[in-house]
This record gives structure tokens, C-alpha cells and sequence, in this order.
């Protein structure tokens, strides 16, 4: 098992959604470096500490595990997104960017250990 740090500014998805939503998909990384971290190297199992940035009070506010591989992003596919790529091709969902399912475990002020 590895660990990761999954960086997001609150106002757009926060450790709450998370906790909220218990699984989510950590979608919109536009980031080559990143990119190949989550498709190569990132697994099932890894836990990802979830830090938050450009707010009041930034640091890890929660730890996630990863529940599936990663897999394309659906939103470069999508023009109405901002995340579309006009280089990857919805008809044979060929892009560049990835996206892979990430479930909390914890809310940092809650976790035990």
C-alpha cells in the first residue's frame, strides 16, 4: 500500500462532499505529472491524505482509500465542461486525463491512531 496526497480548494469539492457522497471520483486533474501518478502508479487500496488549499485554514483535513483503478475522465469528453480536452475522442473514449474513485475514511479532527 502507498500513500498519496490528493490536493483541492473547498469551495470547489471539500472533505465534506466526501464524507457526504462516501465515494466520489477524483476527476479534473489537468496535470501531466499528476496524471500519470493516478493512471501508473496509484491502487486500489492505496490511502490518500485529502488537503485542502487556497482557504482560511489549509492542510489535510481527511484520509481516503482508493476503491477502483483509474479509468478515463468522462468530463474531457464533455464541451460543456471545464475540464474538456478537444483532443481526446468521445466516440472512442480515447483521452488523455484520468480519473479514479476515492472513499473517506475519516475527517481529520475524527480519525483515531
Amino acid at each position: 500500500m502507498a500513500y498519496w496526497l490528493f490536493k483541492t480548494e473547498p469551495d470547489t469539492f471539500s472533505i465534506d462532499t466526501l464524507k457526504q457522497q462516501q465515494v466520489s471520483c477524483w476527476e479534473g486533474v489537468r496535470n501531466y505529472q499528476a496524471r500519470n501518478m493516478l493512471r501508473d502508479q496509484v491502487k486500489v487500496g492505496d490511502e490518500v491524505l485529502i488537503y485542502h488549499s487556497s482557504c482560511k485554514e489549509v492542510g489535510v483535513v481527511g484520509i481516503a482509500t482508493v476503491v477502483k483503478e483509474a479509468y478515463p475522465d468522462h468530463f474531457q469528453f464533455d464541451p460543456d465542461s471545464p475540464y474538456f480536452d478537444p483532443k481526446s475522442d468521445p466516440a472512442t473514449r480515447v483521452g488523455s486525463w484520468s480519473t479514479l474513485p476515492i472513499s473517506v475514511i475519516c475527517v481529520a479532527c475524527h480519525c483515531s491512531g
